[in-house]
């Protein structure tokens, strides 16, 4: 040390050694370097034993101490070192701990601007940008501001942009000079720029002798004068640091035509001031991993990773908050066991326990909030005392605040800038109109100062929505409208409001309006989240209705939520709603179907989500049960909640389709592979890759799956390549760790055993190889030879498309073609039919603890379903080749079902009336008449037999005589009660249907059709074959007599629709315009207009008389499942006034003639409806669809 520096010191010791506190000053000496830890121990906190140690360093240990003076605001003790300051030459390229060069330690101590604290991270990013902002200061003179949320670290972030040798020199080579201000009155800022005045004057005269010190300035005016002369005159081009500015008054001061860099909470101040202004906004947190870092320096220098848990909930607690991660730091240094109880005091909001160990302006984080609401006007306080209500992390529009305060928009704009420019509320303007937010902190410390108001606060919110919005809803779909639908359950259920609360989340009118505006997982997640306040039973209705109709409430257009509740059970207070509103809109034209049988089924689907537009061919629950992860045709990656099916991340996966997904043990993690022969790893959290594997596979990977446990984290993969078709991924590295071979066809699964010690493959091959993860080692082979467990009546014989097990080895989940079944294998029983699938079941999995369980497939749905409520169906499915008899308001029913018995069911209440023994072969269609019921079976026999099976078999008006036709090409007319039996012969291929055409009261003729492109004429009591007509170049799929039996329709897989006249067996009308197979068709019952409808859902009404199309129903109607109609559309028919049109495909729907728009749909469980019988007065309708459920659906009165 320097003799003079020295000597100044033992000068000044004994004042020195009585008032200051040494623990102050070594936080800043140990930041810069100039105190090691050991000599912190020894010293003890002592001022004797701090200038022992001082007296023994160098200069640059005089500077920290000098430094650390000004910091901790002994102004008047620094001044007794300051004129023995050690010169330092700004040449010298010695750079000290904190980044500066001797030179920049000189000039930012003699301008009093404080060191780095004790602990320090640098946030590189904010840091360039006010560098940046500074150099703009370079040739004019300016204001930077510097603003922020209290303790978001303002003053640190000042300091230390100026601690850079090259800014200095270029830009302020004048010197810098810092000033801390705080909320002041005129005297007190009298006095400070006085000191300053006096500081500068100070060093002016020591840098020439001949200067004279001026008086001190008495008044403001002249005070702001000499400043406006030193900076001028003495100190061109310095900058001058305002660190903490509350009021625009004090900053006026400093209007001097100066360069001045300002930090405030109050962005708007620079707004009283003349000259350039630029701005640098403080991110309120740090990042984690800075974060981490400062709690590690804290304790004894740990690295974040060897911190405990508690660590990272503290950061996220308090969304990285500089200052408290700095006092929670500063109180673990003395108290390194507490990490758990400063984390529940900072959970509990108790911030007075969180009390500083530095020289932080305020005691507490409590008393920098309260400063911060003190200087707002009184009527500002209120309304800010009203945002304690809101939802941390949820940003509002100022509509929202405007029906809180009843004020008009602008005026809560207005307020709300006021709050913003003050750092008590942030805006996000990247949304138009913009959206405001609180940070946590402020959150936590507005709850804490209201505590005991809070339900009162939140009963102003009900309140005031209600006075509002006292018509309904708003059902806008912007900002506000979303922040009602989200958070007025919430304010509630805060405001302890039970009765309001039943009567908003118990209406069917808000589940229409918000699944409308948000879709279903949003109402799902109110129901769970307010279970504990809402009646058990009725929640449970409404939550049931939801999760089983999501995927229908996801669709656009919007489907009538009214008529979907229709087909809950009758018990259910959906369905009590459900019907009142429907009975209203029938009374005034509206139609509604209720389904009248259903009380004889039971849905057992938890849940049903529509994640990707496409076929899903993977899902797998995580870890903790709580998310599922899905992936498809989409070539996307979906994560959402197991619950409600809320979306909680979708990703661009990969070029082609994903075919499996799976997550990490500790579900952080994603893997999805492709037939893009991609393998990719991705954060589940935020959705971005963290490893993209080289491509080694040649063919489409099938499978991937990740190790049980985190012990040696690897991932297997399988594919479609040759011999070398299993490859392991060490997930550090870029390729594969291990491939292994053997298998010689495609390998569709991989496993690793529980201990992760073997990985088993099985293969197209018929085999199952198990062999060692870790190395190549080849165990077994093992080749199954399966039973045929599953029987199945249609095709004889059943594919397996896959199957799991559960945890505990006892149950089997598998699937074939569209439906899921569980097995008990201890016992050797089915346990559960899981039907509703529409189409291939590509994936099964059992949840980890095993009650739930989920099937994906390629009719685009996840389906969840409860493992202790399934079971095998009580209501034996039935095939959808039915008949039907209605009869003076009786309707009966006849089908055959899952077993091959015939049932005759019970049209009111779908009660079995009869049940035959199980035939040996297979019943392919049913016909009845009044007493009598026919069968026409696979073996070709309908009591008289075709060598073919039998495809439609009919009755005529009378009951006296059956007629069937066959897959043989002939139909045969009998007469079932003596035995009689005529064969109709011509047709070269298949005759699926016929039809009765009456030319005279004592002649019908029969009309038939077949897929060699002909319709046929006969006389049916000869068996005389009168006309054959080629109709089509392809084959007949449909045709229909006109009512008064002068014409007939045929329709083709052609694309074509004809009319034909009955007289003269010539074409009439050549109806052109479908885009693919025209499948059915219907005479309007006037026969003035014809309906076609084709196997891409859409539908078209043809005017009879010029053959002009009238309408096309469906065109902009398209599914997700890319039809018009869930289908073909199968069949037609009219009401007898001539103004409905129902037709099935996928769905039933209703359709209003002249104007060719759907007045309803039926959505059934299943889909692919064959055909629908109706009663005379269109008021009742009968049909099953393709998983076997009958629905006996009755118009709404």
């Amino acid at each position: 040390m320097e003799e003079g520096a020295r000597s100044c010191l033992l000068q000044s010791r004994s004042i020195l050694e009585q008032d200051i506190k040494a623990s102050y000053l070594m936080d800043h000496m140990i930041a810069d370097g100039v105190l090691t830890r050991d000599e912190e121990a020894r010293i003890r906190n002592q001022a004797v034993a701090l200038l022992e140690v001082l007296l023994r360093k160098d200069n640059q240990a005089y500077i920290s101490f000098y430094n650390a003076l000004v910091c901790e605001s002994y102004g008047d003790l620094a001044n007794l070192l300051h004129k023995s300051l050690p010169l330092v030459s700004p040449e010298a390229e010695k750079s000290f701990s904190d980044g500066g060069t001797p030179y920049v330690q000189t000039v930012l101590s003699q301008g009093g601007v404080p060191q780095r604290p004790v602990v320090f991270v640098s946030r590189t990013a904010l840091l360039n940008r006010l560098r940046e902002k500074l150099y703009r200061l370079q040739k004019e003179p300016g204001w930077v501001t510097v603003f922020g949320m209290a303790g978001s670290g303002k003053s640190i972030l000042a300091a230390e942009a100026v601690r850079d040798h090259t800014l200095i020199t270029e830009c302020f080579p004048g010197g810098v000079h810092w000033m801390s201000i705080g909320q002041l009155d005129r005297s007190d800022l009298l006095a400070r720029i006085q000191t300053l005045c006096f500081r500068l004057e100070q060093q002016s005269q020591e840098q020439d002798p001949s200067l004279s010190l001026h008086r001190l300035p008495t008044s403001l005016d002249e005070a702001k004068e000499r400043l406006r002369f030193l900076v001028h005159h003495r100190y061109p081009r310095s900058l001058l640091i305002l660190d903490d500015i509350w009021d625009c008054s004090v900053l006026k001061a400093f209007d001097i035509q100066c360069r001045v860099l300002l930090t405030t909470r109050d962005r708007s101040l620079a707004d009283s001031v003349t000259g350039s202004k630029y701005e640098v906004a403080v991110d309120s947190g740090l990042e984690e991993n800075q974060a981490l870092e400062i709690l590690g320096l804290y304790v004894n220098g740990r690295k974040p990773e060897k911190l405990p848990e508690q660590a990272r909930s503290i950061v996220r607690e308090c969304k990285g908050s500089p200052l408290v991660v700095s006092l929670i730091g500063a109180l673990l240094r003395d108290f390194p066991d507490r990490w758990s109880y400063y984390l529940q005091k900072l959970k509990q909001k108790q911030f007075k326990r969180i009390r500083k160990s530095s020289s932080y302006d305020y005691d507490a984080l409590d008393q920098a909030m309260s400063a911060s609401i003190q200087v707002l006007p009184e009527e500002h306080r209120e309304l800010y005392k009203d945002l304690t209500v809101l939802e941390k992390d949820v940003k509002v529009p100022a509509k929202v605040l405007a029906v809180l305060w009843d004020l008009e928009p602008e005026e809560v704009e207005d307020v709300l800038q006021d709050f913003v420019n003050k750092s008590l509320m942030y805006r996000d303007c990247h949304q138009r109109p913009y959206l405001y937010y609180l940070h946590d902190l402020q959150l936590d410390f507005l709850a804490e100062m209201n505590r005991s108001c809070l339900e009162d606060l939140h009963t102003k919110v009900v309140c005031q929505y209600q006075k509002h919005y006292s018509q309904g809803p708003p059902t806008s779909g912007d900002q506000e409208c979303l922040y009602w639908f989200r958070f007025l359950p919430y304010h509630m259920v805060k405001a302890n409001l039970t009765q309001e609360l039943y009567s908003l989340m118990f209406s069917l009118d808000w589940v229409v309006t918000k699944a409308k505006i948000m879709g279903p997982a949003h109402l799902i997640n109110d129901y769970v989240a307010y279970g504990a306040v809402l009646d058990k039973e009725v929640r449970a209705h409404f939550q049931e209705f939801l999760s089983q109709n999501g995927h229908q409430l996801e669709q656009r257009p919007f489907p009538d939520v009214v008529q979907l509740a229709l087909s809950q059970p009758d018990s259910s207070e959906v369905y009590r709603q459900a019907l009142q509103q429907a009975q209203k809109r029938a009374a005034m034209g509206g139609l509604y179907l209720d389904w009248v049988n259903k009380s004889s089924l039971e849905s057992l689907s938890r849940l049903v989500v529509q994640p990707h537009l496409g076929s899903v061919y993977s899902a797998c629950f995580s870890h903790d049960g709580s998310k599922i992860a899905s992936g498809g045709s989409s070539k996307t990656l979906r994560v959402f909640n197991s619950i409600s099916g809320e979306k909680l991340r979708e990703i661009e996966a990969h070029e082609d389709e994903v075919l499996c997904c799976a997550f990490s043990p500790d579900d952080r993690l994603i893997a999805t592979c492709s037939s893009d022969r991609k393998v990719k790893v991705w954060n589940s959290i935020t959705g971005a890759a963290t490893r993209v594997f080289q491509v080694e596979h040649e063919e489409q990977i099938n499978h991937c799956q990740f190790t049980n446990t985190q012990r040696r984290l690897l991932l297997a993969t399988c594919s479609n390549d040759n011999l070398m078709n299993t490859k392991l991924w060490n997930l550090n590295k870029p390729s594969s760790q291990n491939t292994m071979f053997g298998h010689m066809e495609p390998v569709n699964h991989c496993c690793f055993s529980p201990d992760d010690t073997y990985l088993s493959t099985s293969s197209c091959d018929g085999t199952m190889k198990v062999g060692g993860a870790l190395k190549s080692v080849h165990i077994c082979v093992c080749v199954f030879f399966f039973l045929q467990c599953l029987e199945d009546s249609e095709q004889g014989g059943v594919v397996v498309k896959c199957s799991t097990w559960s945890s505990d080895g006892r149950r089997v989940i598998c699937a074939s073609r569209n439906a899921v079944f569980l097995w008990d294998i201890v016992s050797n029983k089915k346990m559960a039919d899981c039907s509703g699938h529409l189409s291939w079941v590509h994936g099964v999995q059992f949840s980890p603890d095993g009650s739930l369980l989920l099937s994906c497939s390629d009719d685009q749905t996840i389906r969840v379903w409860e493992t202790k409520k399934v079971h095998t169906t009580s209501a034996v499915s039935m095939k959808r080749d039915s008949a039907a008899l209605f009869n003076n308001g009786d309707i009966t029913v006849v089908a055959a079902d899952n077993r091959n018995r015939l049932q005759v069911r019970n049209g009111r209440t779908g009660a079995v009336m009869f049940q035959s023994e199980e035939q040996e072969s297979r019943i392919r269609c049913t016909a009845i008449c009044s007493q009598t019921v026919a069968t026409g079976q696979e073996d070709g026999t309908v009591q008289v037999r075709h060598t073919r099976t039998v495809l439609h078999c009919q009755f005529t008006p009378d009951g006296q005589t059956l007629i069937s036709s066959s897959e043989d090409g002939t139909i045969r007319v009998w007469r079932w009660r003596t035995g009689e039996c005529v064969v109709l012969q011509g047709h070269k291929e298949q005759v699926r249907r016929f039809s009765l055409l009456t030319t005279s009261p004592s002649d019908t003729h029969l009309l038939s059709w077949s897929f060699d492109g002909t319709v046929k004429v006969w006389v049916m009591s000869s068996g005389e074959l009168l006309q054959s007509i080629v109709c089509h170049q392809g084959a007949v799929l449909a045709c229909d007599i006109s009512p008064d039996g002068q014409l007939f329709a045929t329709t083709s897989a052609d694309k074509t629709a004809k009319v034909w006249s009955s007289a003269s067996w010539e074409v009439v009308r050549l109806l052109n315009g479908h885009q693919d197979c025209v499948r059915s068709c219907r005479f309007s019952w006037d026969g003035r207009c014809l309906a076609t409808g084709d196997d891409n859902g859409e539908i078209r009404l043809w005017n009879i008389m010029d053959g002009t199309l009238l309408k096309i129903c469906s065109r902009d109607n398209k599914d997700a499942m890319d039809s018009l109609h869930g289908g073909w559309v199968t069949d037609l028919h009219f009401s007898p006034d001539n103004t409905v049109l129902l037709s099935t495909g996928g769905y039933i729907k209703w359709w209003n003639v002249e104007k060719g728009e759907a007045l309803q749909t039926f959505y059934p469980t299943g889909a692919n409806l064959k055909r629908i019988h109706v009663s005379p007065d269109f008021s009742t309708f009968v049909t099953i669809d393709n998983i076997g459920i009958l629905y006996i659906l009755k118009k709404v009165e």
